[in-house]
């Protein structure tokens, strides 16, 4: 009895140790005596023990954070900056035959990057313009890990830190442009203002019920204000005969 339970219970190990079940997001590149055969999954399938050797791979966006990295701007600004990366394994045979550990080598290659695209631009570009930023360094990401089989669907720079220093200078700077932004706002008032007095003055000029009008309105305002100087109106007309017997005067 002993003599035949000891290979049946031997069949039932192999086969518990053949039978492999992987799930949706999960694909199994199997080795056949050491050379590729295949990727198996999702689901039920056998694998041959000591003949075959299987490596799962996992399909799902995995997420890398890159650790902080000393940049130099194109005009000579140090700032600390650290992002993150979204990728996954779009042909796993790739990422198992042609890289050692996708995951270390998509690290250190962002890491490499994040620096290399950073430099060639100011520091303003780096705080004003990150959409573009982002979108230049995976593109780059993506064409250098497409050879392992892998997809980097995004990159975002989380944060740019600078010295103490260069954030008081870029306080003044800010300061600096909304002094001049306010004298501009104010010299284009005073043009304008001036314009329409000139325009005004045209008016009155050409019409002098214009001009007396205007003046009895700033006969008007002067008498509503508390003075002891008093205002005795005099007529336009007398003011232009004095003009004229002026002139003839002089002549």
């Amino acid at each position: 009895m002993l003599t035949y339970l000891i290979p049946v219970v031997l069949i039932i190990a192999l086969l518990a140790a053949s039978v492999r079940v992987l799930p949706e997001y999960r694909r199994g590149v199997v080795f056949f005596l050491g050379r590729f055969q295949g990727v198996k999954g999702p689901g039920l399938f056998i694998i041959v023990p000591v003949i075959q050797k299987m490596e799962t791979v996992d399909l799902r966006t995995i997420t890398l954070d890159v650790p902080g990295q000393d940049v130099i701007s194109r005009d000579n600004v140090t700032v600390r900056v650290n992002a993150v990366v979204y990728f996954r394994v779009v042909d796993p045979e790739k990422a198992i035959i042609q890289i050692e550990n996708f995951g270390m080598a998509t690290s250190q290659i962002a890491q490499t990057t994040l620096r290399s695209v950073l430099g060639k631009h100011d520091l303003d570009e780096m705080l004003a313009e990150r959409d573009r930023l982002n979108d230049d360094i995976q593109k780059i990401l993506d064409e250098q890990t497409e050879p392992w089989g892998i997809k980097v669907s995004n990159v975002e720079i989380k944060q740019v830190d600078i010295s103490e220093d260069m954030v008081r200078a870029i306080a003044r700077q800010a300061e600096a442009e909304r002094e001049r932004r306010a004298k501009v706002i104010g010299a284009e008032g005073e043009l304008q203002a001036s314009q329409k007095l000139v325009e005004a003055a045209q008016i009155m000029d050409q019409s002098p019920a214009a001009l007396q009008l205007r003046y009895l309105q700033t006969m008007s305002d002067m008498s509503t204000r508390n003075a002891s100087t008093i205002f005795f109106p005099l007529p336009l007309e007398l003011t232009k005969f004095f003009d004229q017997m002026g002139g003839k005067g002089s002549e």
